[in-house]
């Protein structure tokens, strides 16, 4: 079985900066892509930052030079540093791996349980 498990959100003011990370746990052989994503209230869940195994980022046009996505391979873990944030990013965070389980299985995308942001004005 494989665990993705965030944490690291919370409430923030306007202006602040939060830090989330998220480890990946069980029968691993590899992980490509990892990403973050987000809902908010009444919205649909949208891609906020995404890197692949060799370190390529990709995000979202609201969180550009605000947002930082890295990873270390060695830990499994994917960590989304958020700074400036506003209280447009309040939303449920979302962790998402590509994980291949073993040599004899193609991969699939996992999730995380999600880890709240809420941003005060």
């Amino acid at each position: 079985q494989v665990q993705l498990v965030e944490s690291g959100g919370g409430l923030m003011q306007a202006g602040g900066s939060l830090s989330l990370s998220c480890a990946a746990s069980g029968t691993i052989l590899t992980i490509n892509a990892m990403a973050w994503h987000r809902q908010a209230p009444g919205k649909q869940r949208e891609l906020v930052a995404s890197i692949t195994s060799g370190g390529s980022t990709n995000y979202a046009d609201s969180v550009k030079g605000r947002f930082t996505i890295s990873r270390d391979n060695a830990k499994n873990t994917v960590y989304l540093q958020m700074n400036n944030l506003k209280p447009e990013d309040t939303a449920v965070y979302y962790c998402n791996a590509d994980i291949r389980r073993t040599y004899y299985t193609t991969s699939r995308a996992y999730w995380g349980q999600g880890t709240h942001v809420t941003v005060s004005s």
